[in-house]
């Protein structure tokens, strides 16, 4: 699949071709599934916690005699029946990570990036370069594209501190290594932007 490169201002300087095996396969909509479902899982922190009967602070003492009330038999203060005792089954710290295959993940991936392709939602720009972080700058850039108005995904093929500092600041902008490159960002994004120099790295994705 060749595609146009453009450049800052949204001009194009050249043509570079996509690799068939990461952008032209059959999407698999099931690994795509497994790979964003283990993705969410592990976002989660997993800190919740709820005070069983054994870690509520109070007295131990029995309430009242075991017969001859005319209500039910009761212990502890501490017990779950009364309001201020501890949760029974309450939730506790857990990781919530799900494993999954890595050719997997590769298939879900690849899906992912093959959906983008299919749907020309797929932009080559000449690798981005700025002396400082400058939020500014980076708006133009996107201007330019016309892709003010849209989720975008900047994949570039090493970490750029200047290129990442100056997007991050931008609800709607994304700047991502192709090494770092998830299931997930490629399909919440409208408009996938791969730096030109990526795009061979991704053959290896």
């Amino acid at each position: 699949m060749e595609i146009a490169v453009l450049n800052s201002k949204g001009v194009e300087t050249g043509k570079v071709t996509l690799p068939a095996a990461v952008f032209g396969i059959e999407p698999n909509d099931h690994a795509i599934y497994l790979d964003v479902k283990a993705y969410l899982a592990a976002q989660r922190q997993g800190t919740h916690k709820a005070k069983e009967r054994a870690e509520i602070v109070g007295s131990t003492r029995k309430l009242k005699k075991q017969k001859g009330t005319g209500t039910a038999r009761s212990g502890s203060i501490k017990s779950p029946v009364f309001r201020g005792g501890g949760r029974i089954f309450g939730p506790r710290p857990r990781d919530y990570r799900q494993s999954l295959n890595k050719k997997v993940k590769q298939l879900a991936r690849r899906s992912a990036l093959s959906y983008k392709a299919k749907e020309a939602n797929v932009t080559v720009l000449e690798a981005l370069s700025f002396d400082a972080p400058q939020t500014k700058a980076y708006k133009e850039v996107l201007a330019n594209l016309k892709f003010s108005d849209v989720k975008t995904l900047y994949v570039v093929a090493s970490q750029n501190d200047n290129v990442y500092k100056s997007s991050r600041n931008l609800p709607k902008a994304n700047v991502v290594v192709v090494d770092s490159l998830n299931t997930y960002d490629i399909l919440h994004a409208d408009q996938l932007i791969l730096a030109d120099d990526a795009v061979e790295k991704l053959s290896n994705l």
